[in-house]
This record gives C-alpha cells, sequence and structure tokens, in this order.
C-alpha cells in the first residue's frame, strides 16, 4: 500500500503539471473504485489547479473552487502522459489538462477512490487525522502523550492513522528495528529515551524513503513511471530468514493487527 512517502512522491511528481494549469476535461473510464467516481468530478473542468498538497496519505487536488481527494488504496498509482497517450489496462480516471498532458490513475485492485467537494467542505476523514509525523507538531511531547497508559503493540499504535499518519506497515518496522524495539512491546511500556530515539527514527526513515522517491515492491512507481529505490534500503521488511545487518540472527516475520512483521529478536528484544 502507498504510504506517505510514495504519496509525497507523487504530489512533487505531478504538482509541476498541474499547479496554474487548467483541467480540459475528466476521463471516467471504469468509476467503480472503493467509492463510485460521482458526476460531481466533471465540475473540475474548466477550473485552474492552484494548489497540490498531501495530509497523510491522501493526495489532494485544488482549484478556486473545488477539492479533488485521490487516495490510491493498495496498488494505486498516477502516471503523467500526453493527453494522447493510450489508455492501459487499468487506467479508470484520466484528467487531461489544457498543457497537452495528463494524469492517469491505474488502479488494478480498485480500492482507491477520487472523491469531489466544495473548497469550504473538509470531510471528516482528514479532520480526524494526526499531525503530520514529519511536522514540527509531531514532537517528543506529543508522541509521549500518545503512547502513555496505551497497552497496546507498539507497532499497533504506530499504524493507527488517528495517532501517527502516513507511516504505515513497511516504515513502521523499518522504524522500530533501527530503535532497537520489539514490535510486540506494550506502547506504555517504552522510557523516554526509547521514545525519543523511536521519534527521530520514524522521521529520519520517512525523509531517507522521500529522497529515494518511496518503495515499490510491486504496483508503485513514480508519476514518470520509475520506481521508488527505497526497496534496497529495507533491513528487516520482507527479509524474513535472511541475517540480521547488525548481528546476522534471522530476521523473524510475525503478524501483528493483521499485518506482517518483521524484526530481530537478539536485537529488539522484547
Amino acid at each position: 500500500m502507498p504510504e506517505l512517502p510514495e504519496v509525497e512522491t507523487v504530489k512533487r511528481g505531478v504538482s509541476p503539471y498541474l499547479l496554474g494549469n487548467k483541467i480540459a476535461r475528466i476521463e471516467v473510464r471504469n468509476g467503480r473504485l472503493r467509492y463510485p467516481v460521482g458526476e460531481e468530478i466533471h465540475a473540475l473542468e474548466g477550473e485552474m489547479v492552484q494548489t497540490v498538497s498531501r495530509r497523510a496519505k491522501y493526495l489532494l487536488i485544488e482549484t478556486d473552487n473545488y477539492r479533488l481527494v485521490v487516495h490510491l488504496g493498495m496498488s494505486g498509482a498516477i502516471s503523467v502522459f500526453d493527453s494522447d497517450f493510450p489508455p492501459r489496462k487499468h487506467d479508470h480516471l484520466i484528467i487531461h489538462l489544457e498543457n497537452g498532458k495528463a494524469l492517469f490513475y491505474n488502479d488494478v485492485r480498485r480500492f482507491g477512490f477520487a472523491r469531489t467537494y466544495g473548497i469550504d467542505e473538509m470531510p471528516d476523514y482528514l479532520n480526524q487525522l494526526a499531525p503530520e509525523p514529519l511536522s514540527d507538531a509531531f514532537n517528543l511531547a506529543y508522541f509521549s502523550g500518545l503512547l502513555k497508559d496505551r497497552k497496546r503493540a507498539i507497532k499497533t499504535v504506530l499504524m493507527d492513522q488517528k495517532m501517527v499518519v502516513g507511516v504505515g506497515n513497511i516504515y513502521a518496522n523499518e522504524s522500530l528495528f533501527l530503535s532497537k524495539i520489539n514490535p510486540h512491546r506494550e506502547a506504555r511500556s517504552l522510557t523516554e529515551k526509547e521514545q525519543e530515539i523511536l521519534l527521530r527514527n520514524i522521521k529520519k526513515v520517512l525523509e531517507k524513503a522521500i529522497e529515494q522517491g518511496g518503495t515499490t515492491l510491486k504496483d508503485f512507481s513514480k508519476p514518470d513511471g520509475t520506481p521508488g529505490y527505497f526497496a534496497q534500503e529495507l533491513l528487516v521488511y520482507g527479509r524474513e530468514g535472511k541475517p540480521c545487518p547488525n548481528c546476522d540472527a534471522p530476521i523473524i516475520r510475525t503478524v501483528i493487527t493483521q499485518r506482517s512483521t518483521f524484526y530481530c529478536e537478539s536485537c529488539q528484544r522484547a
């Protein structure tokens, strides 16, 4: 699933083509996404794009009057081609621009969505999100308050979008490994020093992943079609049975909150 670094990569990739340009027309080839694409999306036609931003794992494209919220789901990707580029299989939505370019939304599993709102509307699922992990608001005071008294596994907390947005499975695994914290530990059990180290490593991992263009494991690609290269930097994720890069003990795979979890029993003691 595309997480914060992947969506940030998409945002940076599409912004130069969108900003200050008009949307000529929107071609809905298959509107049966997680939520059906409504007729209201065509209200964006003729509108000039004023801002392109990201909130957690959501891409926000805003004009003077409307906001298009795009979520890539499990397998979504956005590519930029010339407007006359022949659509591929699973290209469900194409946003044609007056500059001759077009954004192609491709989603094999169709778990993503594209929803249109008035510019003054802000849906609850955006309002209820936690602070951005790379923002100043995501600091030690906030993080400590988040973990205090929580009996849930620390990895489960890191995956909760109402507490920590956009980290997701890959980056939670990597951050915990770098911090030498067992993913099964109760969140409340972390010392202040461990909280500080984990906070720092969450930011470090996300920043590095963004620099590398995200992680391509199967479906994700950048808007220019190239893969994200952070997969080459992964220390534990997807490395079950392979030697730990620190101590050579085999990487363990388990399941926490229905998600594959990878860690080193030697380096990340319970």
